[in-house]
């Protein structure tokens, strides 16, 4: 058991080395390279990086504020299509038809084109009622393409439950939606959180794209930025803003893996 042990840590101290004598060796040969002083004026400008920081982190406030709206619906839609596509019987077959051809288109046309088509063909129909903003349309092509992915790990989910739960539902008295609501769901969303925030790491990056509508937000205003100064620092801080995002939701997503890997491994024991 000791022996494992040293060479565990062995192996750890190893792997940690090569990656420091990794990451030397490219800082060196980027740092040496005959373009580094001009790359470096033109992306890593100290100055313009200060002054960026004044607006684009305001701008970035709109991309969190895209993406916790668009969560919330698309959480709820993507669940609904997710229930349609799983009911079965012959009498249920134009939901599940509905339901399979939407996943498939929206999984099918990028994400772009959705965006595009949207926001700039929705709001010529003119239909009273409807708002007719970029950034409304922007949220809603967001949220129609990414309910189409989170449908497909929701029905994974539901499918992953073992018919048997259904049936000792059933057998208690329980209806087919109420077996449905307060069995196999709570064991589905549990089961498949982690690519549920994959995919919402996703999102929270493609809400960069609702700039191409019009709507100042991180990337468009880095835009503006780079256009006034004819420097690129603005894009570096741009991307720093959305890592920073990005890493706990990364960091989340690997100990919601390790603590339901360790749940089953705990069940497995104690059968």
């Amino acid at each position: 058991m000791r022996a494992s042990g040293a060479s565990g840590a062995r192996s750890v101290l190893i792997a940690l080395a090569s990656t420091v004598v990794f990451a030397v060796v490219v800082v060196l040969a980027v740092s040496n390279a005959p373009g580094w002083p001009a790359v470096k004026r033109q992306f890593f400008n100290r100055e313009f990086f200060v002054e960026s920081l004044e607006v684009i982190p305001e701008a970035f406030l709109l991309n969190i504020r895209i993406f916790l709206i668009a969560e919330v619906f698309i959480l709820v839609l993507a669940l609904v299509i997710a229930i349609f596509r799983s009911l079965p019987g012959p009498v249920f077959f134009p939901l599940r038809a509905l339901a399979i051809a939407y996943a498939d288109f929206f999984r099918g046309v990028p994400t772009i084109l959705v965006i595009y088509l949207l926001g700039f063909g929705a709001p010529g129909l003119e239909i009273s009622g409807i708002p007719r903003g970029a950034l409304f349309w922007g949220v809603v092509a967001l949220v129609l393409v990414y309910a189409a992915y989170v449908s497909e790990v929701y029905r994974a989910g539901i499918e992953s439950v073992h018919p048997s739960q259904e049936a000792a539902a059933r057998s208690l008295g329980l209806s087919r939606a109420q077996a449905l609501r307060f069995v196999i769901l709570p064991q589905a969303v549990r089961r498949v959180l982690p690519p549920l925030l994959n995919d919402f790491i996703g999102l929270q990056k493609d809400t960069a794209l609702v700039a191409l509508l019009g709507p100042v937000e991180a990337f468009r205003q880095s835009q503006i930025e780079v256009s006034s100064n004819f420097n690129y620092t603005p894009y570096l801080l741009t991307a720093l803003l959305f890592v920073l995002l990005t890493i706990p939701l990364a960091r989340l997503t690997d100990w919601l893996i390790a603590r339901e890997r360790g749940r089953r491994l705990a069940a497995g024991v104690a059968a």
